[in-house]
């Protein structure tokens, strides 16, 4: 499988002009718990060309490219994962920490390096209490819950833990 996600993520590069820097699996394949109807959610950062950051009308921040019971593939640009590194964004740190990685440029490795230095404990555990209260609220309150459901109420629980 990984190699159609690398095949699919140069299909992106060619037809939206960009180069991925860094390409990772996210969601329960990454956390370790999936199951057999699981999709791949591939999320990747990119970077334009140059004069495509100094066009005077916006340009889109996000490539959603393909979402299905197989791949769930969708990407940020660059600036928009500044923006959020800047902010301490819990979402970019789990992209930017993935144990799976589809791709990896040089770049890619400067942005995680260049992540350690934004992490913020406090938003981070917020980030997942907040999370795991959600998913307790919207999922576990059926007489019939998903076994998997459970699992994502306690992943942002241990994130949270983790975190600090």
């Amino acid at each position: 499988m990984k190699e159609i996600i690398q095949k699919k993520l140069e299909e992106i590069e060619k037809q939206e002009h960009v180069k991925i820097i860094l390409a990772i699996e996210s969601g329960s394949r990454a956390w370790g718990f999936e199951s057999a109807d699981s999709d791949y959610d591939v999320r990747f950062i990119y970077v334009r060309e140059p004069e495509m950051y100094l066009r005077l009308d916006p340009v889109r921040d996000v490539i959603e490219w393909q979402l299905d019971e197989v791949f769930d593939i969708s990407g940020w640009d660059i600036k928009k994962a500044l923006q959020l590194l800047y902010k301490s964004n819990p979402t970019l740190f789990e992209w930017i920490n993935s144990p799976i990685v589809y791709k990896e440029t040089i770049e890619g490795r400067e942005l995680r390096e260049l992540s350690k230095q934004y992490f913020d404990v406090k938003k981070s555990v917020m980030h997942y209490l907040n999370m795991a209260s959600n998913t307790f609220d919207n999922y576990l309150q059926d007489e019939s819950v998903k076994l998997k459901k459970y699992f994502y109420a306690i992943r942002p629980i241990l994130a949270a833990k983790y975190a600090l």
